[in-house]
């Protein structure tokens, strides 16, 4: 899109599109104490103390009763590294949706250094230019530009970073951001997940376990998308966006300047959809992890993960089970209680006051009534 021959990505500005675990986890096994909680920073009005910390909890378990998790957070779809951290501690996942202000200044610095590793390695391959939106529709737009400008790279040129992906996978809409793909010499698609490291080890297999099903997610989306599964018609049920509602003026301006006729999200919908079936794409090939020393950056070593779709569609399933309110959440198994040693909220934890229940002891809520979410995007 960019006149000088270089690709331009574009940022929105409150997009609702900022998922910097999508690109950067945690040291999850090795951080200290207190900076090892997966949740996002953001602001909370119950989280300044213990009191409050309690009152919030009790609102956080009647809630259980009334509403499945996705009604309840008020959420329309979710991020890969959702279902990812799930992989790791569902409990711990929940608790950091509930409780954001959990987060420490330590851990924050450690996001911002693995976001600046990751933002150096965008700005080898592509520029970015910061467009101010004020709707959803302007927010999918700007994920729609980027595509509709990274295709064309990935083919000519061989290398794009930070490639957003979205697909409906067992009736929920998970949306992502795949760190980099590029062809091989052998002209294999590669899709490349960088994940910085506080300490110069390499992760345990637990970690190394949860970056592989957040890969194998990336690569099931993205195939489906190639291959056209992934239909307008799903997005806007699931999203509720207005097709016929018209670009907000920047990114009007904007797409014109990538050369792109369009006045509405619809058009510009129907150009991604149309430039990801036709231009002959293939699906990914390979799964690669690179783990690198943040302070140094030393790479530490490199997986390479087998795509495994039966036994991914089945943790997906499981995970999923939370989200529409047909289970209760769950720990770790008391062979893995040494991830709480790292866990912000241990303190607060029920199920290890339950004395690590076993998920075979948990029987599924009845199925809910589906009712329209009223959240922000």
């Amino acid at each position: 899109m960019a006149e000088t021959g270089e690709e331009e990505k574009v940022s929105a500005e409150a997009s609702g599109f900022s998922d910097l675990s999508d690109s950067e986890f945690l040291d999850l096994e090795d951080t200290e104490v207190s900076d090892a909680s997966l949740s996002k920073p953001g602001p909370s009005s119950e989280c300044s103390g213990t009191d409050r910390k309690s009152i919030s909890l009790q609102k956080w378990k009647r809630g259980l009763d009334v509403s499945s998790p996705m009604e309840r957070f008020h959420f329309k779809y979710l991020y890969v590294t959702d279902l990812s951290t799930q992989n790791w501690c569902e409990q711990q996942m929940v608790y950091g949706k509930e409780f954001p202000g959990f987060s420490t200044p330590e851990k924050a610095t450690l996001l911002d250094t693995g976001a600046s590793i990751h933002l150096a390695k965008e700005l080898e391959v592509q520029d970015l230019v910061t467009i101010p939106i004020t709707t959803k529709e302007d927010a999918w737009a700007i994920k729609f530009l980027n595509i509709l400008s990274m295709v064309p790279t990935l083919q000519s040129e061989g290398r794009i970073r930070e490639f957003p992906v979205f697909g409906e996978v067992e009736g929920v809409l998970l949306v992502g951001v795949i760190d980099e793909l590029h062809y091989t010499a052998k002209g294999e698609l590669e899709l490349a997940e960088l994940k910085t490291r506080k300490h110069p080890v390499l992760p345990v297999e637990a970690q190394k376990k949860k970056d592989g099903f957040q890969v194998s997610l990336y690569k099931y989306i993205f195939d489906a998308m190639v291959k056209g599964k992934m239909t307008p018609a799903s997005l806007i049920h699931h999203t509720k966006l207005c097709p016929e509602k018209p670009l907000g003026p920047s990114v009007l301006r904007h797409a014109q300047q990538g050369g792109f006729s369009v006045k509405s999200l619809g058009d510009l919908m129907e150009l991604v959809f149309l430039s990801l079936t036709l231009s002959d794409l293939p699906v990914i090939d390979i799964l690669k992890i690179e783990y690198i020393h943040q302070e140094t950056a030393t790479v530490l070593g490199t997986e390479i993960v087998a795509f495994e779709e039966k036994e991914m569609r089945g943790k997906v399933q499981h995970y999923v089970a939370y989200w529409m309110g047909h289970r209760e959440p769950q720990g770790v198994d008391v062979e893995e209680a040494w991830k709480c040693r790292t866990c912000d909220y241990i303190d607060i934890c029920e199920w290890r006051k339950g004395g690590w229940v076993s998920s075979s002891t948990l029987e599924p809520k009845a199925k809910k009534k589906n009712t329209q979410m009223n959240g922000s995007y």
